[in-house]
C-alpha cells in the first residue's frame, strides 16, 4: 500500500541541504523521517508555531522531542497569525507561515545554508484545493491546484507528495512505529476544506476510486494551459506597453481580442502590483477600456485594494489612499 510513497521519495531529488516543514502531524512526520533517512546529515526540520491554538505549545514540544530522538536539527519560528478584517484564518496562517519560511531559509545545515524546502501536502490536499477552486468559479490558475515546485526568495520549494494519498502516509508512519500529533482544527467542519475532506472525499472514493489521480491529471492540464496563456500575455505585453512608463497603452489594448485584453491586463496587474482582479472587476475594466474613445474619457475602477485609472494615454493602478 505504501509503494506510491516509496516511489515519490525515490523521485524526489532536491538541492541539498534540505529543510522540511514539520508540524508534528502525520504527513510532515512521514516526509521528515523519509528525507532524513535518504539524506542523513543533510536535512533540518522547520517548525512554525502559529500560536492560534491552546495545543500549539504541546505540538512544539512534540517536535522538539521527536527531532532529538531522530537526531535531526530543529529550527522553530513563532509567528502572529491572527486574521485581519476580511481575511480568512487559513489565508492569515498561510501568509504568516511563508514569511516564517523566508526567515528560516537562512538557517544552515552542516555549515551550509539550506537550498530547498519540502512541504508535505499530498494528493488529498490537491483534490481539496481543486474542489475549492471549482466552488468559487476559478479560472485555469485556480484549477491548476498547488504547484509541485516553485521558487521564493531564492529557495526552491517542493511538494513531493502530491501523488500520494494521506492514508498511505499514515500507514507508512504506523509501520515505523512512530507517533504524531493530530490538529483538532482539522475536524472542524466550519472550515470549508475540512467539510470537503469529511463529506466529499469519502463519496468520491466510493464512486470514483481513482479520483486522486484523475484530479491531479486535470490540475496538470490546467497548469499547462495557464502557462500557455501567460506566454501569450507576455507577448501581448510587448505590443501594448508604453516603454517610458512601463504602463499599458489604452489604444494598443483596444486592438486585442476580448480574451487577450483580459490576459494582458491580468498579467500587468499581477506583475507590476501583485494584484489579482476578480472576474467582475476585469470585465468592467475591459468594458471601460473599450469605451475610452475620446480624449476626455475617464476611467476609474476598483481593482484589488486600489483603483485602475486613466493617465493620459495609459492605464495605471493606485493603492487605496489612507484617510487624511
Amino acid at each position: 500500500m505504501t509503494q506510491r510513497f516509496d516511489q515519490a521519495m525515490r523521485a524526489f531529488e532536491p538541492a541539498l541541504p534540505l529543510g522540511v516543514a514539520y508540524s508534528g502531524g502525520a504527513d510532515s512526520s512521514a516526509l521528515l523521517l523519509a528525507c532524513a533517512r535518504k539524506w542523513p546529515g543533510q536535512v533540518v526540520a522547520l517548525h512554525v508555531n502559529h500560536g492560534l491554538q491552546a495545543v500549539a505549545a504541546e505540538f512544539e514540544a512534540h517536535c522538539v522531542n521527536t527531532c532529538a530522538r531522530w537526531h535531526i536539527p530543529l529550527h522553530i519560528a513563532r509567528v502572529a497569525a491572527q486574521a485581519q478584517p476580511g481575511q480568512s484564518p487559513e489565508d492569515a496562517a498561510r501568509i504568516a507561515r511563508y514569511k516564517a519560511f523566508d526567515a528560516l531559509a537562512l538557517v544552515e545545515c552542516a555549515g551550509v545554508a539550506i537550498k530547498s524546502i519540502a512541504i508535505a501536502q499530498h494528493a488529498d490536499d490537491q483534490v481539496e484545493t481543486v474542489l475549492l477552486a471549482l466552488s468559487r468559479g476559478a479560472g485555469l490558475a485556480g484549477l491548476s491546484g498547488m504547484p509541485q515546485q516553485w521558487q521564493r526568495a531564492g529557495i526552491d520549494f517542493h511538494r513531493p507528495l502530491l501523488q500520494v494519498a494521506g492514508s498511505v502516509l499514515r500507514t507508512w508512519l504506523a509501520a515505523q512505529g512512530e507517533a504524531f500529533v493530530d490538529d483538532p482544527s482539522n475536524s472542524d467542519t466550519r472550515y470549508t476544506r475540512n467539510h470537503i475532506r469529511a463529506e466529499l472525499l469519502p463519496a468520491l472514493d466510493r464512486v470514483f476510486p481513482q479520483f486522486r489521480d484523475t484530479f491531479a491529471r486535470s490540475a496538470r492540464h490546467a497548469a499547462e494551459a495557464q502557462s500557455l496563456l501567460e506566454e501569450v500575455a507576455m507577448e501581448d505585453w510587448a505590443a501594448v506597453v508604453h516603454a517610458p512608463t512601463d504602463l499599458p497603452l489604452i489604444k494598443a489594448v483596444q486592438i486585442l481580442s476580448p480574451a487577450r485584453q483580459s490576459g494582458v491586463l491580468r498579467w500587468w496587474l499581477k506583475r507590476s502590483y501583485q494584484v489579482i482582479p476578480n472576474a467582475a472587476q476585469l470585465q468592467e475594466l475591459r468594458r471601460q477600456v473599450q469605451a475610452c474613445t475620446t480624449r476626455g474619457h475617464h476611467i476609474h475602477i476598483k481593482v484589488g485594494e486600489g483603483f485602475v485609472e486613466r493617465r493620459g494615454l495609459v492605464l495605471e493602478w493606485f493603492p487605496l489612499r489612507s484617510p487624511g
